[in-house]
């Protein structure tokens, strides 16, 4: 009687179960933190293009900055962009890949970064990505109030639009109405972030090769000056912001308690977190 009743119930839970069920795989542990760090990156890169179109068509004022950018960098003695982009122009191949690092590195190079830190060295990611989210809407406030058309577009200087000239060109005709703001050469965040990647990398490792990323915002430098999209002054100023954000950030927390189970953490960009906290 007992073995029938067993195969009995046997058949019925077969019955109901005639598929075996899938495998369950539990979602990655750092999921419920990764959600709201690609919103918020999201929305800033969002309100920086927007307010980059914002801040485009003031043509004239434009040209007037450049005009005295181009005196002040004379008059307190800076090289002149001429002479990297004269040492550039000697090779068809420097010119052609400081064209093509100018236009495909910048962006990908800050995402690959992102990325990278924050599977690796977390407590690094969110003390540099609230320096970058600072310097990106501080470099904002400087395309909004001080449109500055960039040298490749100044008459009378004697700089080549390189891009334009040998490609690969990245901008068109600068028409106010375009997506792209051509007069938002003020401060320069290609260099700006670059600093950002070697200071985040070089402040995670402890290689003695990490100050070789000095490298990265160096080079960064001598190809937007070397291609006339910068002036020296927009590379200082974008590389002073990220020290602006960096003096009124906390320093990374290298060694925070484990999480509470089920609990997602995450950092505002401007948070202060108690000694020990973990976010």
């Amino acid at each position: 009687m007992g073995l029938g009743l067993g195969n009995g119930m046997s058949s019925v839970m077969t019955a109901k179960h005639p598929f075996p069920r899938p495998p369950r795989f539990p979602l990655p542990a750092r999921l419920p933190q990764l959600l709201p760090e690609l919103v918020l990156l999201f929305t800033v890169n969002a309100v920086y293009k927007y307010g980059r179109r914002v801040a485009n068509g003031h043509t004239d004022e434009a040209y007037h900055h450049a005009d005295g950018v181009w005196s002040f960098e004379r008059g307190v003695h800076l090289p002149s962009e001429q002479a990297v982009q004269k040492l550039l122009l000697h090779s068809e191949t420097l010119v052609h890949t400081a064209n093509y690092l100018y236009a495909t590195v910048h962006f990908p190079a800050m995402v690959v970064f992102l990325g990278w830190m924050f599977v690796k060295k977390r407590a690094h990611y969110l003390w540099i990505r609230r320096a970058i989210v600072i310097q990106t809407m501080l470099a904002l406030i400087g395309h909004l109030f001080f449109p500055l058309a960039p040298p490749r577009l100044l008459q009378g200087d004697g700089m080549v639009d390189t891009a334009a000239v040998y490609g690969p060109a990245v901008y068109g005709k600068p028409e106010s109405g375009s997506m792209a703001n051509q007069f938002a050469a003020m401060p320069s965040l290609h260099v700006g972030w670059a600093l950002a990647i070697a200071v985040g990398l070089i402040a995670a490792y402890r290689s003695r090769l990490r100050w070789l990323w000095l490298l990265h915002p160096l080079v960064t430098m001598l190809v937007v000056v070397g291609t006339a999209n910068h002036y020296w002054l927009d590379c200082l100023i974008g590389s002073a912001l990220l020290g602006v954000a960096l003096a009124v950030i906390p320093g990374p927390v290298t060694d925070p308690p484990a999480p509470r189970p089920g609990r997602a953490h995450w950092a505002w960009p401007l948070r202060r977190t108690a000694e020990g906290e973990h976010v």
